[in-house]
């Protein structure tokens, strides 16, 4: 009898974390969410992430397990899914791992509990009990740029050589660029890392050895086009979007601003049918703001042509 093994894609390029569209009464809509993941595979993007712009901070636990295994169904067959799984607990973050290995995810990716502040011996604990609950890869997401705590290098350096190269990473503690040299510098090269700056950062990241991106959907065919300049060296295309990008990025100070104008824009290319995000809400667009999306959005088109 012949075993046939299914090889995966590899977990590198631009992995596009999907926004979670919802109802007038704020349920999820997954045929909506269907449109979104067929799009972005039509724009190119290497695979699907289930993370903090998917507002998981803002679902129930079932929902969550719910939106994880539709999100693996729906797009699995054309490139990789990411789930993320951290939690306040050890105990929530490995449930979460579990199921989403048992739905398909191809690997996984997990913040720290953002409520307490941790040593490092906790903190390594926590991932731990993640990584040996499955088999598949697990990203750190180090996401204090906008929620949680900086997590140190020299932990990050530790976690890979407990647990080998099945340990990723997505630093995102500010200044981004040099904590991302120090972990490369700390592992000697041997961290494989994305970045998530949305793109405001993907030049000086991508030249400092970054594996892939994680952007949101709103501006994916532009981050696409950045990523492809930038593997094939076009520095003239790479800057020529990158500054539409990274103005319209510099507009997303917070969590709540990435939501708001992220789905404003899905909103405006036809993807979704509302801009809905889960309250309560820190940040609302307003009409000057709104004209500014507008008139940067349409210099990031034209750099496209």
């Amino acid at each position: 009898m012949t075993t046939t093994t299914t090889t995966r894609p590899p977990l590198r390029g631009v992995l596009s974390v999907f926004q979670t569209p919802y109802h007038e009464d704020e349920s999820i809509d997954f045929d909506t969410l269907e449109i979104e993941i067929g799009w972005l595979y039509e724009q190119g993007a290497n695979g699907l992430v289930m993370a903090m712009v998917s507002e998981v901070l803002r679902l129930s636990t079932d929902e969550r397990e719910h939106l994880a295994e539709f999100v693996c169904r729906a797009g699995r067959d054309r490139g990789v899914v990411v789930i993320s799984v951290g939690a306040e607990s050890g105990h929530t973050a490995e449930r979460f791992a579990r199921q989403a290995e048992a739905v398909g995810a191809d690997a996984l990716m997990a913040i720290p509990p953002v409520s307490i502040a941790l040593d490092d011996e906790e903190l390594r604990t926590y991932y731990e009990r993640i990584l040996t609950a499955v088999k598949i890869p697990v990203i750190v997401q180090d996401a204090s740029g906008y929620v949680g705590r900086p997590m140190p290098i020299s932990l990050q350096a530790r976690i890979l050589e407990d647990f080998g190269d099945r340990v990723l990473f997505k630093p995102e503690a500010n200044p981004v660029g040099p904590l991302l040299s120090a972990l490369r510098d700390a592992t000697g090269g041997r961290a494989k890392v994305f970045e998530g700056s949305g793109g405001i950062a993907l030049v000086d990241n991508y030249r400092r050895g970054v594996v892939g991106t994680m952007p949101g959907a709103d501006l994916i065919d532009g981050v696409i086009a950045l990523w492809n300049a930038l593997e094939a060296g076009d520095e003239d295309r790479a800057y020529q979007l990158s500054l539409p990008i990274s103005s319209l990025v510099a507009l997303q100070q917070s969590l709540d601003a990435f939501l708001a104008i992220e789905k404003y824009l899905l909103v405006k290319r036809g993807v979704f049918k509302n801009a809905i995000v889960r309250g309560p809400v820190g940040y609302r667009l307003d009409e000057e703001t709104r004209t500014e999306i507008d008139r940067l959005f349409d210099l990031m088109m034209a750099a496209l042509d």
